[in-house]
């Protein structure tokens, strides 16, 4: 009888848990029940799943809203009842209109109207929804006479007196009003709870009609739906025999240009692959990824293919991946076997600047009905659930700031708080939003909507309202179509380079990069500042450790460097090794055979997958469900345990000891999801020598284009400073000389407009325009005539130098500026035919400090340009030590004067530490550790330059100095606010750095893992 029940997917209203809600129906004994969120499909097929492992009937349906007005309840019939309701709910979510007062003529769902809401006629699939507590109107004749179009309507929206409450506050919430605000309409009512079947029933004792209607209704709904069968588009041609003939043909055209014509390896992984991917019918899946690398090459435009496709040599083949799966022995079993039976996942990375041009042409030619972007839920967080409870209780500004940025702990103790508390924490994990996520496309056979409703957010692309596993869940795999800026900074430096040198670079030809020797000295130094993946302290720091000079230790970096190795040990461990590869045994020849590569650690997806099955004795299947928990993608423990009991099992039949067994599972559960497959490292190995290739022979056109692409791990002063190290003459931005984008001519680098904080950017758009249409401005006056710009932003662009080029100092150009606008009439701007001479001010010599251009500088792009920050301290020490020196230090105690770059806080068990990245007096990085004791009596205290005293420590060739004490240096006064003293040292305030929090556990230390050496004995 329960046809309009809620789950906590009807956002801010319902309050109950999916799981919950049908567990409480089968307590109750419930034998069918609908599932109706309001305007979305969101939970209906777990829905399905759960209801269906405890015996009961789903129906799935949809309660359709208008700003909060309940207009009637669509339960289908069947599965093109679902699609009927979809398309028309999609259809007002497009066109952003109200719902109209009446459903549309459906022909597979049953209306259900409340009886505030009935039309004057009713249809034949159309019925009125009495609750228990209206059927007391059933003795007027108005209603009397409509029973046989009546049926129970016993709404459920939350369960306790409790969740009543929370109900109230999700609506207060979702309608931006303090809880005594909110009105009668605004809420559910007390009664939409789900009891006893008994007590509804007996509310509508004397109309047996109405109860006969309900179950007809219920008997009539059949949704079925199979979960096994794919639903992705099928085929990229007609039928599977066409797909395998064009795949075929393209990858035998492909084995040639990537192999030659001889090689027999190659040739017969192709075939055997070949062989697989027909078997499962995933041909028009390579196609389609294919297709949108061939529009995307056909554009010009430069690709990433990575993940677990990379396995592949029919992807290498085709161009999706760079990735040569014979060269680094990946198996094509990890990424596509005959016990798999949904399509491949290829990740696929584009510019961010390029991004939507693929997803326009992937919507426009595999059409709007079958293309949608996967949906998300976005959950109540900590910070924002006490922020938005808070505000519902009326709790002021202050309060709620306080409440969001402390924990628990720290918050006030009253009744207030406590409530906020209590109803905050129910609030955890429920879903808030809808929203789009960032990179899964899906490409059905079927129109989208015969899944899922589809919304339009403002990004301009369609989402289904489910996540991505529920899209694997029902046979939608999604294509990963990703955007990131390291290949910005490729394609704009290969751009540059072309311009600037007249040199064309084919920087997709990977033979270049990859092991050249100048890359892999700057890499074993851990010169890859602005470099994919390479260039943030932990790397570089790693790249140190290991002196990595070659491709393959790359890929081991790249995937040791993720939070589940490090936290394992294994990547200590492997450093260890890796210096030392005489210093340890295998504990088991397994991983002298599997991982001698890495030295016997565990480093990729592969070798946990490998230990499982070749130690552990385990099937492919228990392998692939150990491998899916590991990436996240694993939803089931049940499952996973059993994996565990099995692997125990099997080692313990194998012979294996005890003890070593153990402490494999530890190592392998320790991945926990963190870990990369190998292609995938091997991938982001590739990009990395890219951008180094590009860094080591062109550096100051790669500079630029990370700054165009607005940095990556660092902020921009960092890349601006690297292009001065790299012999760029770095200037302010010039009318006549810059644009949005910083712009290079030659090595003069000049700053574009967008990095001055303060200037609007369709002003600074104009001013390219405008030079590039009538030619260089020729005077302040010539700018403001042809510009239409107020006396701010023309401040703005004469205190960082945009004019220098008139040889007029700021302070004239300031006086000139307000003597031409006090009386200056904008209608009268606009090109004379005769430019009149620029009429000569006599101005007054005005004295001006050699510091106040770096003052200026700070204000308006957050650091120095004419100068170095050192130049502007009060002390002309220098420290004792330079970067350059600290390997000769090891164990003695160094002082230093540094630039603080960035700091990330790492959690120990201690209390929090801090790891530094700064820049000496020469301009070359150093890295310091922070611990608690050291940071309680010297904390940072903001970007600037600093004092350091500490002791240097050498860990396998990359120095750190582990500081005791530190100072922050003061900077001169500003000269430009001489005679005011609250002014003086404002602008060292604005000097940046770059904090990075770190939210978790803290690692287990080295004697707590212990990893063992020798091998364990029986």
């Amino acid at each position: 009888m329960y046809l309009n029940c809620h789950c906590f997917h009807s956002l801010r209203y319902g309050t109950i848990p999916l799981e919950d809600l049908i567990s409480k129906a089968a307590a109750l004994g419930v034998r069918a029940m609908a599932l109706t969120d309001i305007n979305t499909v969101t939970g209906i097929y777990d829905f399905v799943k759960g209801c269906r492992a405890v015996n009961i009937k789903p129906i799935v349906g949809i309660e359709f809203r208008s700003e909060n007005q309940l207009r009637y309840i669509g339960l289908a019939k069947n599965a093109a009842g679902l699609a009927e309701m979809n398309r028309f709910l999609t259809r007002h979510n497009f066109e952003n209109a109200p719902l109209p007062l009446s459903a549309p003529d459906f022909e597979n769902v049953f209306v259900v109207y409340p009886l505030e809401n009935v039309p004057a006629v009713l249809k034949e699939h159309e019925f009125i929804g009495i609750r228990p507590e209206q059927t007391p109107v059933l003795i007027l004749s108005d209603w009397k006479n409509q029973i046989d179009k009546m049926v129970v309507l016993q709404p459920v929206t939350f369960r306790t007196k409790t969740e009543y409450k929370l109900h109230k506050i999700l609506r207060a919430v979702d309608l931006n009003v303090i809880l005594s605000r909110l009105g009668n309409t605004d809420y559910c009512r007390k009664t939409e709870v789900m009891v006893d079947l008994g007590r509804i029933l007996k509310c509508y004792e004397g109309y047996p009609q109405i109860i006969s209607n309900t179950e007809k209704i219920i008997a009539d709904c059949h949704f079925e739906f199979d979960f096994k069968t794919p639903k992705n588009k099928k085929y990229y041609t007609n039928n599977k025999k066409d797909d395998l003939q064009l795949l075929s043909t393209l990858a035998q055209q492909g084995l040639e240009w990537r192999y030659g014509q001889h090689n027999a390896e190659a040739k017969s992984r192709m075939f055997r692959e070949l062989k697989v991917i027909d078997q499962l019918e995933f041909s028009g899946y390579f196609l389609i990824t294919w297709d949108i690398i061939r529009f995307s090459n056909s554009q010009g435009f430069l690709h990433i293919g990575r993940g677990s496709g990379a396995n592949s040599i029919i992807a290498y083949c085709l161009g999706i991946t760079d990735i040569c799966p014979l060269e680094l022995d990946l198996y094509f079993e990890r990424f596509l076997n005959l016990n798999r039976k949904s399509p491949p996942d290829f990740d696929i990375d584009w510019s961010w600047k390029e991004r939507d041009i693929i997803l326009e042409y992937i919507f426009s030619r595999y059409g709007y009905d079958h293309v949608a972007f996967c949906g998300t839920n976005v959950e109540f967080k900590y910070r924002s659930i006490f922020r938005e409870v808070g505000k519902v209780f009326g709790l002021p500004k202050e309060e709620l700031d306080a409440l969001a940025k402390n924990p628990m702990t720290l918050h006030p103790a009253n009744e207030v708080v406590r409530e906020v508390q209590q109803y905050g924490m129910m609030l955890e994990k429920y879903p808030n939003q809808r929203s789009m996520h960032s990179c899964g496309i899906l490409i059905s056979e079927e129109p989208i909507t015969n899944y899922s409703v589809l919304e339009m957010p403002p990004k301009g692309f369609p989402i289904v309202l489910f996540d991505m596993h529920t899209a694997e869940d029902i046979g939608l795999e999604k294509f990963d179509i990703l955007s990131q800026r390291g290949i910005g900074h490729i394609d704009d430096s290969v751009k540059l380079i072309e311009k600037n040198r007249g040199i064309r670079l084919n920087i997709r030809d990977t033979t270049i990069s990859k092991d050249e020797a100048s890359c892999n000295s700057f890499l074993a130094m851990g010169k890859t500042i602005g470099c994919f993946y390479i260039e943030s302290p932990a790397m570089r720091g790693l790249l140190r450790r290991l002196k990595c000079d070659n491709y393959k230790t790359l890929v081991a970096a790249s995937s040791i460097i993720r939070p589940g190795v490090a936290q394992s040990g294994m990547m200590k461990e492997y450093i260890f090794r890796h210096n030392h590869p005489d210093r340890f045994e295998y504990f088991h020849p397994v991983f002298e055979q599997q991982l001698g590569e890495t030295y016997g650690i565990m480093v990729y997806q592969e070798d946990v997958i490998k230990i499982a099955l070749h130690y552990g004795g385990l099937p492919a299947a228990d392998g692939d469900i150990l491998r899916r928990a590991m990436s996240g993608k694993g939803r089931s423990k049940a499952a996973l345990q059993k994996v565990k009991d099995n692997f125990f099992a099997s080692c313990a039949a194998q012979g294996h000891p005890l003890a070593l067994s153990q402490e494999i599972y530890r190592q392998i559960e320790s991945f926990a999801g963190y870990s990369f497959c190998k292609a995938h490292s091997a991938s982001y190995a590739v990009e990395s020598y890219q951008s180094l290739y590009l860094k080591v022979h062109y550096p100051i056109e790669f500079m630029v284009a990370v700054i165009n692409n607005q940095g990556g791990f660092y902020r921009t002063e960092v890349y601006v400073h690297e292009a001065k190290m790299s012999g760029a003459a770095v200037h302010n931005p010039c009318v006549n000389k810059s644009q949005l984008e910083t712009t290079l001519y030659g090595s003069d680098v000049y700053l574009g407009f967008m990095h001055l904080q303060s200037l609007e950017s369709k002003t600074a758009v104009l001013i390219q325009q405008e030079r590039e249409k009538n030619g260089l401005y020729k005077s302040l006056e010539d700018f403001i005539n042809r510009i239409p710009i107020g006396i701010e932003a023309i401040q703005i662009l004469i205190f960082i130098g945009a004019f220098r080029f008139t040889g007029k100092t700021k302070n004239q150009l300031l006086v000139i500026a307000r003597l031409i606008l006090v009386n200056f009439n904008p209608e009268n701007r606009a090109p004379m035919l005769l430019q009149e001479p620029v009429k000569e001010f006599v101005l007054p010599q005005l004295e001006r400090s050699a510091f106040e251009d770096a003052f200026d500088e700070i204000e308006l792009l957050g650091f120095p340009v004419s100068c170095s920050p050192f130049d502007l301290l009060q002390t002309p020490f220098r420290g004792s030590v330079m970067a350059k020196d600290l390997l000769d230090h090891h164990k003695k105690q160094v002082r230093m004067l540094a630039y603080l770059i960035s700091r990330k806080h790492v959690p120990t068990k201690m209390g929090a530490m801090y790891f530094g990245t700064w820049i000496d007096a020469e301009g070359q990085l150093f890295d310091t550790a922070h611990f608690t004791d050291s940071l309680a009596m010297y904390p940072f205290q903001g970007g600037g330059c600093y004092l350091l005293l500490g002791s240097v420590e050498v860990d396998y060739h990359f120095p750190t100095i582990t500081v005791t004490k530190m100072a922050k240096m003061p900077f001169i006064p500003d000269p430009r606010y001489e005679q005011e003293n609250d002014w003086k040292y404002r602008a060292q305030q604005r000097i940046r750095e770059d904090v990075s929090m770190t939210h978790r556990a803290p690692y287990p230390q080295e004697h707590e893992i212990n990893i063992p050496r020798l091998k364990m004995s029986n």
